[in-house]
């Protein structure tokens, strides 16, 4: 059939399903309450619409339970470890230790040779860097092992200049001295380079919105004539321009880290619920749709949030142990549309809810019965960072009695509903909610309907 007879919807569907295969979330493992790795794995399987992980080591249970799943597994070098690799004995040694064993049973994407290691130093380190990257490839192929990846991770203090982004360029020294041969052989190998771009640490009261997906004026660049809406665009054209003044413009780019904490220290109360919601789902909005950025149109980024739990042994600060979409017992600390099958568009976007549809009766959305009071909590914490009017269910408001979590949640669950679309997806809460046709309201605290 010629594209141009194929339906445009129809065009956007398949689109929309190819980039939504591009979402990975990064899966550490500083806490001392994480659930076993074949729950992890089990639960981003049949849950979730994740399928790509990203391991800040090479821990053989993790690569295990991931064996025969079908989702992406991305593993890292320790920093450490990159000298050694130079030398071709101790890289096949390498590979047969810690790839060959569980090859192809798990689908390894990528091999991470150190993580921000530019930035972190030592110089010994940066100057091993790349030749530990060819030697490990040259491995992985001696080893017959011809579908697994080379890259490293890059913090943006590559950038010596960002705003505008066609100012940009890599830091002098790094350019021409790591930057560019380690291109070369992206290019060569067909990997891609990897950033970690957090706007979170860009944040200031000023720009807000621009850090968050939310309605701004945005950044004009005169040179390109390009408006910027958010700052995660001007940091990834930052990327590319500087790429394509080394001259590597075609290499993908990879965004290897991202993501907003749900909580943090007092001196960063930007560090919040309602922020990381809006951010990350921002964020999946922009990979899903697939419109690329204002110098990089259509182009698609395989992306990995930061990430799948909080991490109670991460720090000093509580922003570090805060990152996590989901809590350790796999309740989300918010939503932003990550369940399989919820149908939900990802919160956060600047989109206005849809109005209410016509409905035959009335509908309200209530807690399922099974419904744990962790989950329940969740879906309160996730309504009332969103914007909604809880007050209805605080100290002396209308609906505070029973002053129990499920009463509360059945309050706020519908509330959610029926300002959102009243579609029964609206009442999905990660299959925690249900419709039914008596009204729950009681006394004074009365359902919306």
């Amino acid at each position: 059939m010629e594209l141009s007879k194929i339906p445009l919807f129809f065009l956007f569907l398949l689109r929309l399903l190819s980039a939504a295969n591009s979402i990975g979330v990064n899966y550490g493992t500083l806490g001392d309450n994480l659930p076993p790795p074949s729950q992890v794995a089990h639960f981003l399987k049949s849950s979730t619409i994740i399928d790509r992980i990203k391991i800040f080591d090479v821990n053989p249970d993790i690569i295990k339970a991931f064996a025969n799943t079908g989702i992406l597994v991305t593993v890292t070098v320790p920093n450490g470890d990159i000298p050694s690799l130079t030398n071709p004995r101790n890289a096949l040694r390498w590979v047969d230790s810690h790839i060959k064993p569980y090859y192809p049973a798990t689908k390894f994407h990528y091999i991470c040779v150190g993580t921000e290691v530019l930035h972190w130093g030592p110089q010994n380190l940066v100057d091993n860097l790349v030749p530990a990257m060819r030697v490990l490839h040259a491995a992985l192929v001696k080893s017959g092992i011809n579908d697994v990846k080379i890259s490293s991770p890059h913090s943006l203090g590559i950038l010596l200049e960002s705003n505008p982004p066609s100012n940009a360029s890599f830091r002098p020294g790094w350019d021409v001295g790591n930057l560019a041969p380690m291109l070369q052989f992206l290019r060569k190998t067909k990997s891609g380079f990897m950033v970690n771009p957090y706007t979170y640490f860009g944040y200031s009261p000023a720009n807000a919105n621009y850090c968050l997906f939310k309605p701004n004026a945005g950044l004009f660049d005169k040179a390109t004539g390009k408006r910027y809406t958010n700052q995660f665009d001007q940091l990834m054209d930052a990327v590319y321009v500087s790429m394509k003044k080394l001259g590597y413009p075609d290499v993908e780019i990879i965004v290897a880290e991202t993501g907003w904490p749900s909580g943090g220290d007092p001196q960063n109360p930007h560090a919040n619920p309602a922020n990381a919601a809006a951010y990350n789902g921002g964020l999946m909005k922009k990979v899903i749709s697939g419109v690329g950025t204002p110098l990089m149109p259509g182009r698609k980024f395989e992306t990995y949030i930061f990430s799948l739990f909080n991490e109670n042994l991460k720090g000093p600060s509580l922003d570090e142990k805060n990152f996590g979409l989901f809590r350790p017992d796999f309740t989300q600390v918010y939503n932003i549309g990550i369940f399989r099958g919820s149908q939900q568009a990802p919160t956060g976007s600047s989109q206005k809810p849809a109005p209410a549809a016509p409905v035959q009766g009335k509908k309200w959305c209530v807690p399922k019965p099974d419904a744990t009071n962790a989950a329940l909590q969740s879906n309160i914490d996730y309504v009332c960072s969103s914007g909604a009017d809880c007050r209805p269910i605080q100290a002396g408001g209308a609906c505070f009695e029973p002053n129990n979590v499920r009463a509360h949640a059945a309050f706020v669950m519908n509330s959610f509903y029926q300002t959102n679309g009243r579609n029964d997806f609206n009442c999905d809460f990660a299959h925690t909610g249900a419709i039914t046709n008596i009204d729950p309201s009681k006394g004074s605290c009365k359902y919306q309907s």
